[in-house]
């Protein structure tokens, strides 16, 4: 990958060192990793990467399981984040109609991310997010489609000290969504294709 400090010389340093660390940060081999452009206006800094599970068709999203991490660097540091850095993540990944259909499987989900969190040595605080369990069926013409669930993860919270270990909490978070066993195999981002920025 470029280097983000030569690429923009006007980052603060402390972002552009944060985000050479994540840049080589070990993560699992299952996953197929790249930079995004982060979103725009909500922070003055930010970092992004997708991830799917597998390969996923050109433009697409993997249809076993995909997510977003998202580092925000404001020197400000915004109240509400209690400090310059912020972390945002999405995870999404299909599962069992009849366990999607567990009343507990959002309370679970959250739970997936702090153990993840924990696992990690990631430490952090003001941890917000939603758990959203979604169920489909097919009709009309759709009808023999088989009946489809997925649970999608938002979460953002302030990371304290080093941050690859909450880009590695979130890669083992995403694979425990679907279904992978923890930490079969681990690989560094700069492995990976690079998205379009």
């Amino acid at each position: 990958m470029d280097n983000f400090q030569d690429a923009d010389p006007g980052v603060p340093p402390e972002f552009a060192l944060v985000v050479e660390e994540l840049r080589e940060t070990d993560l699992r081999d299952e996953l197929r990793i790249r930079e995004i452009p982060p979103p725009t206006g909500i922070a003055p800094y930010a970092f992004a990467v997708a991830a799917d599970i597998g390969e996923a068709p050109e433009g697409r999203d993997s249809e076993h399981g995909t997510g977003r991490f998202i580092l925000m660097y404001d020197p400000e540091e915004p109240e509400a984040w209690r400090g310059a850095f912020r972390v945002v993540s999405f995870t999404q990944a299909p599962q069992d109609p009849d366990i999607a259909g567990d009343p507990f499987l959002a309370e679970v989900t959250w739970s997936w991310l702090e153990d993840a969190l924990a696992g990690r040595g990631a430490s952090h605080h003001s941890p917000s997010g939603t758990a959203t369990k979604v169920i489909s069926a097919g009709f009309g013409e759709l009808a023999n489609q088989r009946e489809g669930a997925q649970i999608e993860l938002r979460a953002s919270w302030t990371p304290t000290g080093s941050l690859g270990p909450h880009l590695a909490a979130w890669s083992d978070l995403l694979c425990a969504l679907a279904g992978l066993s923890v930490k079969e195999g681990e690989v560094a981002i700069d492995r990976f294709a690079k998205g379009d920025l």
